[in-house]
């Protein structure tokens, strides 16, 4: 996310001759981005490197030589809607794939390929998930750098190569190794340029742009389960596995051979800024995502097996749970994107966490199929709320706009922790006794975080906004 920082830094300059009177406006060159010709790291600033920089030490008055720059954001145009169309492609392949994974806890859960018990089966998708958002911290400064491409190519390549490796697997340790670190690891190297692109192409409209590329894994959280399901029984595990495999690596050739960065930021992102640790909004924003996605992770991982494991829902309807999940989320992660433009991100997420933990409150309250289905459509809206978001405010409580990038980075690495509890702090509540599992604690467990987290979201509106109801904010 360290590449965010580029929707910050609009005006672009053309280089040309500084005059005395234009001394003023130096600084503003400090920040001046460049075209992304063939993925060259940027020089050092010093004297020689003729890249459009002005050092504290140069002189007004000195003919600054190189490209001219990008131009004003464009917010629109064919180049523009083809990097979100990448950005939805890498969002089906990152996330898509990490929401998918309530049907392998399903399918593990049976024992067909190995026996292990609830919690350690959640340790696969928690690492996945936090290896997406921990390797993602440390992407940013390469992708500031303007290896775009190398990026995507290296993080397809782990993926794909996951995915293969799992189909080979037969043991708990093997699917930890080849599922929770490969295929996570690889999801970081894309998960940066996902968002990264976009500020570059987009300023007035980044909450649409944002929301309609991060539909994608919603997309691909419906398409990848709903083909588990279907081929696991014809096919079997390893077939099953390397057809989705395939099928990411075809989908993720298309953001190879369209996405291409507008401009690349003239300084390289540091990995943390220490004035965040005094900055108490943003610190507190932090701690509402970490406690709520701990939650919502378990309504990801166990919404599935909940319905087959009481036998509210057939075993079919159980693994097609993932896929309701997951269609009620493609409005939840574009509407309301559209929606804080207008009215600002933080009067939008602080209802959609609300709306996370009713839903989850809820699962205890229906006992049947109907029911767990409205339910995960009520939960798959709100929780794409709660993810498509804190970006766009993390964005807005950066005061100094070139800290943007380091600030989330820093923000998602934190957040992982919360990811990486959800779901084994879950399964540890559930227990071991399949004849007696503790369903009643897993769903207060779940649904009571993502209350503290909207409770804690609530404060830094009214610290940020002031007591105002009618705020953009």
């Amino acid at each position: 996310m360290a590449g965010l920082l580029v929707d910050e830094r609009d005006q672009h300059h053309q280089h040309g001759h500084l005059t005395d009177s234009e001394k003023e406006g130096s600084d503003s060159l400090e920040q001046h981005s460049r075209h992304d010709d063939d993925e060259e790291e940027i020089p050092a600033k010093d004297a020689s490197h003729g890249a459009g920089s002005v050092d504290a030490g140069e002189k007004p008055g000195v003919t600054l030589s190189g490209p001219p720059g990008p131009g004003p954001v464009p917010n629109g145009g064919l180049q523009a809607w083809l990097q979100v169309l990448g950005s939805f492609m890498l969002f089906f392949n990152t996330w898509g794939v990490l929401n998918t994974f309530g049907v392998y806890q399903t399918y593990y859960e049976s024992g067909e390929l190995y026996t292990e018990v609830s919690s350690n089966i959640s340790w696969i998708g928690s690492i996945q998930s936090f290896m997406v958002l921990l390797v993602g911290a440390f992407i940013g400064p390469i992708y500031d750098r303007g290896y775009l491409r190398t990026l995507l190519v290296t993080g397809t390549f782990l993926i794909v190569f996951g995915h293969m490796m799992l189909s080979l697997c037969t043991t708990y340790w093997q699917c930890l190794l080849a599922q929770g670190f490969t295929v996570g690891i690889g999801g970081g190297f894309l998960y940066i340029p996902s968002l990264a692109i976009l500020p570059g192409y987009f300023s007035t409209r980044i909450g649409l742009a944002i929301g309609v590329a991060a539909s994608g894994s919603s997309l691909g959280g419906i398409i990848y389960p709903i083909m588990f399901y279907k081929l696991i029984g014809q096919v079997g595990f390893p077939w099953t596995v390397r057809i989705l495999g395939f099928t990411a690596l075809a989908t993720l050739l298309i953001p190879i051979l369209i996405m291409k960065m507008r401009c690349k930021p003239a300084q390289i992102r540091s990995l943390i800024d220490k004035t965040a640790f005094t900055d108490g909004p943003y610190l507190l924003f932090i701690s509402g995502c970490l406690v709520g996605f701990i939650g919502m992770y378990t309504g990801f991982f166990y919404l599935s097996y909940y319905g087959k494991a009481t036998g509210y829902t057939s075993a079919s309807l159980s693994f097609y749970l993932v896929a309701i999940q997951n269609s009620g989320s493609v409005l939840g992660r574009t509407l309301p994107n559209i929606l804080s433009d207008r009215i600002g991100p933080q009067n939008v997420i602080i209802p959609g966490a609300f709306g996370v933990s009713i839903a989850l409150f809820c699962v205890l309250a229906v006992s049947n199929a109907g029911g767990l289905i409205a339910i995960a459509v009520f939960f798959g809206f709100f929780s794409g709320v709660f993810i498509a978001l804190p970006p766009v405010i993390f964005v807005a409580l950066t005061q100094d706009k070139r800290k943007i990038g380091t600030r989330i980075g820093m923000a998602y690495s934190i957040i992982g922790l919360g990811v990486l509890a959800g779901g084994p702090g879950a399964g540890a509540i559930l227990g071991n006794n399949e004849a007696d599992l503790e369903w009643t604690g897993t769903w207060l467990y779940a649904g009571l975080t993502p209350l503290v987290g909207a409770c804690i979201f609530l404060a830094v509106r009214f610290w940020t906004g002031g007591s105002k109801l009618m705020v953009k904010i």
